[in-house]
Order: C-alpha cells, then structure tokens, then sequence
C-alpha cells in the first residue's frame, strides 16, 4: 500500500453512508440498524471492501445498489447479520418441547409432525430439536418428522447441512447426545447420517414471500424479531401464526413476546412458548 492507496482499516462510513447502508439492510432483510453502529458496520465490510478491491464505502454502496448488486448485497446481509447460536441455547424449550409438545403432538396426530426452525444460523438449533425428537419419540427412525431449517445467510445454510461442528462447539452437547449424534469428520464431528435427512435447510429472506405449501406442527422462531421494527414483528407474527397448525407450538426467544391483545389466538404454554388450540378448544 502506497501513501495514496486509502487505508481501509481506518475508513468509516460516514452518517449519509449509514443511513444509506441502513436503508439496504430494511429494505431487503427488514433489519432495523441501530444508531451508533457506524464502527461494527465498518469492521464488518472493511472485508468486502478489501476483497472487492473497493477504496470507498460509496463505491461499495453503489455495487450493492446496481443492477448486477445481488450477490454482493447477499453478502453485505451476511456480513451484518448477526449469528449467535449454541446446541440447547434456552434448554427450558427443549425440556418443554420434550415434555409436552411432542407427546402431545404425537398422542394427536401420530408420527407425523412438520417443524420449522426459521433463523436457523448453522444448524445447532435445528440438530438440538431432532436429537431431542429422536430421544422422545418412539421408534423415531420409522416416524415421518421432518424439519425445515431456513436462514437469510447462505453461508450459515451450507453450514448447516453439513452438520460439521468443532469439538469445542460441542461442550453444550451432553455426552451420551455426543456419541449418539455424532460421528468423526477429521478433526470435527458430524451429525449423523440419520438426523441430517430429516433436515432441509433452504434459504430464505423471512420477509419475503414464503414457499412451503402446509402448515407446520412446531415452529422455532427465537431471538430473530429483536432486529426488526415493530411493524415487521407484528407481520411475522401473525404471518406464523397462519402457518402453524391447530394445536401447534410456537417457541420465541428470551426477550420476544407475541402481542396477544391483537385478536391473536395463540395461547401462553410455558417460558416464551405459546400454543394454538386446537379446533374446538
């Protein structure tokens, strides 16, 4: 780097920038950017713009604004999207959803049962509710229970079919799950073959159009709506609310609560957990 050459590390967008970054991130994945974000925004795309060989935020935005910006706006969402996941993140879900959603479900519709993970980051919650199936469910392999696992993030998408994960990653894991669920994948461990073709993981912009025909039993949604503007959230909400079935469950994350004053139907059924009743409930 010559003493012309920009320094990218010691850029910041400026406010116009920002606004305009913002505007980007609303309009195309309904992420509210908070004010004073200006350093996490330029620690994230200071690696586009180095990748791209970019020496402006203004070329960037730009880019991700022209015609031929799709992927790079893909990436840009990617970069700012925030992915915070853990095996069994919220047990008291998984302990809920083991002792009372599925036999519940199972007593009522048999071993069919539908589930979406939606904001599935890279699988771990996905995995978390299958070993969990797999541990309540009776001859759990001769079942029908599938699970849909979608995310805004494609690299979080591929992640999660592959069902890789660091040792480390999983310390959460109990150890008798761990042999279970897991086998050697050089120096990593994978899901097994048995729960990873239960899981489809697609990708897929919650505020666009939604492609799944039928409605779904069990539907994780946790810790996403905390990054959208109330009138976002109260959509999603009531968008979910039609996708779930007659005594499905709804599981939200730890500061996300369902507006039930809005002609809502859904029910509380535990720690951020809500039910549909069934019809003639």
């Amino acid at each position: 780097m010559n003493a012309l050459t920009p320094n990218i590390s010691q850029m910041s967008p400026s406010d116009r920038e920002l606004s305009e970054i913002a505007a980007i991130l609303m309009t195309h994945a309904g992420i509210v950017l908070a004010p004073g974000k200006g350093s996490m925004v330029q620690s994230r795309l200071q690696k586009r713009l180095r990748a791209l060989g970019l020496s402006s935020y203004r070329a960037y935005i730009d880019l991700v604004n022209s015609v031929d910006g799709l992927p790079e706006r893909q990436e840009m969402i990617s970069a700012l999207t925030t992915n915070v996941t853990n095996f069994f993140r919220e047990n008291h879900h998984f302990e809920t959803l083991q002792k009372e959603a599925l036999p519940k479900l199972i007593a009522a519709r048999g071993k069919r049962l539908r589930i979406w993970s939606a904001g599935c980051s890279n699988g771990q919650e996905a995995y978390s509710i299958l070993m969990t199936a797999a541990e309540t469910v009776r001859e759990f392999d001769q079942s029908d229970i599938k699970l849909l696992a979608t995310d805004i993030d494609p690299v979080m998408i591929r992640r999660g079919t592959q069902g890789v994960y660091s040792s480390s990653i999983l310390e959460a894991v109990p150890a008798p799950l761990q042999k279970k669920y897991f086998q050697a994948a050089g120096a990593d461990q994978q899901v097994v073959d048995r729960l990873r073709k239960r899981a489809t993981f697609r990708e897929l912009n919650i505020h666009s159009d939604w492609p799944m025909k039928g409605q779904f039993d069990i539907i994780f949604c946790r810790n996403m709506m905390i990054y959208f503007s109330p009138e976002a959230q109260n959509l999603l909400w009531k968008r979910f609310e039609k996708i779930l079935a007659p005594g499905g469950w709804l599981f939200v994350g730890h500061s996300e609560r369902v507006p039930l004053d809005t002609g809502s139907k859904l029910v509380p059924a535990g720690i951020t957990t809500y039910r549909l009743p069934a019809e003639g409930q």
